[in-house]
């Protein structure tokens, strides 16, 4: 049985899904995505889940605490975080400076993750969930010291790169039952009984 280790970029996954109208199934469930996506000669061995915590909006950081605190209770996923660092822009037309949030640190993280993982050989197969093309380098790096081990990448929906997929050793795009397939629980009981509900804008 091949070894697989899951690597998420969280937030190329969310805005994948919002691109494609799958606003419903934000509610996903990690590990049983991961999970449907194995083949049958595969055993899955974990599960890395990277996002950052979204800052400057009240309901926004409310739905991501309640869903990170449901995959945390019913799939045993604790996420690896990076941070939102303000990038101020400037309109040479008015003057005016505002401020564009950038998420930090996660390719960052996944890198580091997948190349540590690979050198203390915890998998055969490292399937990426991402289309960002900062995480070449990561698999290439891969690739070329350890020629017994694959990086495939799993493409969310609107987040094909071609570029990544050749550095790729095979590829694929998630698709639309894969992800229905894999929803949470509508309301995860927490040890206490408290009940987190899938928020009605997901709906």
């Amino acid at each position: 049985m091949e070894r697989v280790i899951f690597y998420i970029d969280g937030f190329n996954l969310y805005y994948g899904l919002v691109e494609r109208g799958l606003k419903k199934y934000k509610w996903l469930d990690i590990r049983a995505l991961a999970n449907n996506l194995l083949k049958t000669d595969q055993k899955l061995v974990n599960v890395n889940y990277f996002t950052s915590r979204v800052r400057n909006s009240p309901d926004k950081m409310k739905r991501q605490n309640t869903y990170l605190e449901a995959l945390e209770i019913h799939s045993k996923i604790k996420p690896f975080f990076g941070k939102f660092q303000p990038n101020y822009i400037k309109c040479y037309n008015c003057n005016h400076t505002y401020s564009s949030p950038n998420e930090k640190m996660t390719d960052v993280n996944i890198a580091v993750k997948m190349l540590v993982d690979a050198f203390d050989d915890k998998f055969d197969i490292g399937i990426l969930i991402s289309g960002d093309s900062d995480l070449i380098p990561p698999i290439n790096e891969i690739h070329n010291k350890f020629k017994n081990k694959k990086i495939i990448v799993g493409f969310p929906p609107k987040r094909h790169n071609l570029s990544v997929a050749k550095a790729s050793r095979g590829n694929f795009i998630i698709g639309r039952k894969r992800i229905k397939d894999s929803q949470l629980p509508v309301e995860v009981v927490k040890p206490n009984g408290f009940k987190l509900q899938k928020p009605k804008e997901w709906e």
